[in-house]
């Protein structure tokens, strides 16, 4: 049986910002403003401005595949993973 690859911090150069931002803006938008131009979230959540100046890819790769309590269970492919990772790297630039 062929185990599946370890996905590192350099898949994140992989992921699709824009699909990571439709990603975000379905599953995260209700708790963190994903986009400038988002009006309401939960103020308790960071904005994903905030968490693109302090994380590193390889940090938010192992917190959105294995989520604090707070946050609800996604369950996002490695793929959803790595695009969401891009699309926030994309807003620190």
């Amino acid at each position: 049986m062929a185990s599946l690859p370890h996905a590192s911090a350099d898949d994140a150069a992989k992921g699709s910002a824009a699909h990571g931002e439709i990603v975000a803006k379905r599953w995260c938008s209700a708790c963190h403003l994903v986009a400038s131009n988002q009006a309401l979230a939960n103020s308790d959540a960071p904005t994903f401005a905030s968490i693109a100046r302090k994380k590193q890819a390889s940090k938010l790769k192992g917190f959105l595949t294995d989520p604090h309590p707070k946050m609800p269970n996604m369950s996002l492919s490695r793929g959803e993973i790595a695009d969401i990772i891009a699309y926030i790297k994309a807003i620190d630039k």
